[in-house]
């Protein structure tokens, strides 16, 4: 008898076949291990207007002038952006800047220092 893989939900060891499907008796999880071995997911890669990657915990700077939702004052092109935190998506960085506080940004506006 071959070992089967364990749950990729819950971890569980007492997983079974159920004709082509494998099934977790614990958690209810049932998945196809050859279609889970052609999806595996790739990590996203987060660039700047210039093509360079970007990483969590860099600093970046602003490329144009930014209408900020809610604030009377752009945020100028030229501000220092520090300790950026890479999200999934429309604005995919997330920052704290001093003056206007936390908030989210497209990486298509920043360049990476």
């Amino acid at each position: 008898m071959a070992a089967l893989p364990n749950c990729p939900k819950c971890n569980s060891e007492y997983t079974y076949e159920d004709g082509t499907l494998l099934v977790c008796p614990e958690c209810g999880h049932e998945w196809n291990p050859e279609a889970e071995a052609e999806n595996v997911e790739e990590t996203k890669v987060f660039k700047d207007a210039n093509g360079n990657v970007l990483n969590d915990g860099d600093t970046v700077t602003v490329i144009k002038d930014l209408k900020v939702k809610g604030s009377s004052t752009p945020l100028k092109q030229g501000t220092k952006v520090k300790g950026i935190r890479l999200v999934d998506g429309d604005h995919d960085i997330e920052c704290k800047i001093e003056g206007f506080g936390a908030m989210k940004l497209k990486s298509e506006f920043v360049k990476k220092i």
